[in-house]
């Protein structure tokens, strides 16, 4: 039964990604595609979070932490490209 359950979750969360992947083709603004991109990170920390515990290791804590962080920047860095037009500012009032 264990294992029907973690089969069955991988399987609901790769069909959740792969329509986050069609959002984030199609999506009709920019704003879509980056809630899709960032949606795509927090399913693939799922992923590797499920295939960790099917293979009952904690080798993978590493890789979703590494996820996440990256996750999180990258949206930043979109979130404040969308709001300002550049990400690093070379503005110095001196």
């Amino acid at each position: 039964m264990f294992e029907f359950v973690i089969h069955l979750s991988l399987l609901i969360v790769a069909i959740s990604t792969s329509l986050y992947i069609y959002r984030l083709i199609k999506g009709p603004t920019t704003p879509d595609r980056v809630i899709a991109l960032d949606a795509i990170g927090i399913n693939l920390i799922a992923i590797t979070a499920i295939i960790s515990i099917s293979l009952k290791t904690s080798a993978f804590v590493e890789v979703i932490l590494l996820i996440g962080i990256l996750a999180f920047i990258g949206t930043v860095a979109f979130s404040k490209y969308l709001e300002k037009g550049e990400i690093i500012e070379n503005d110095r009032n001196q």
